[in-house]
């Protein structure tokens, strides 16, 4: 089914209001459409002026048929496949498949788990980096 400007200017896309603190004035993005951004002088016309470049943006789009990314989709996700490939030594990769073991889950789902710890702990602010 193709999707029309019509089905696109149903969705709840979200809209970035941040006042101009150096030339006054507001700016405005639809972070799901990227560079779709403009300006005003005032929040009235801010919200005007980015519901007239949404609709150009999106016809755009879909004329050039380019991708449009409906809202909740996160497109910065979609350069990333989940997965890599990753070289160890030797000991490490029997250690890691011993404890996966241990726990009665694949090493792939252990060492998930591991990597999801860590990088909790790392974003948290509790991990330090040490020079």
């Amino acid at each position: 089914m193709k999707k029309t400007i019509d089905y696109y200017l149903s969705l709840p896309y979200r809209l970035e209001i941040v006042p101009d603190t150096e030339e006054g004035g507001f700016g405005a993005r639809f972070p799901e459409l990227p560079g779709c951004v403009t300006c005003a002088d005032t929040i009235e016309d801010v919200v005007k002026n980015a519901e007239e470049a949404k609709r150009i943006w999106l016809e755009t789009a879909i004329e050039d048929g380019a991708d449009i990314y409906e809202p909740g989709i996160d497109s910065h996700l979609l350069d990333y496949s989940g997965q890599f490939k990753l070289r160890m030594p030797k000991s490490l990769h029997k250690s890691l498949s011993e404890h996966a073991k241990q726990e009665g889950i694949s090493m792939n789902q252990y060492c998930l788990y591991l990597l999801a710890k860590n990088d909790a702990t790392y974003t948290s602010g509790e991990f330090r980096h040490v020079s």
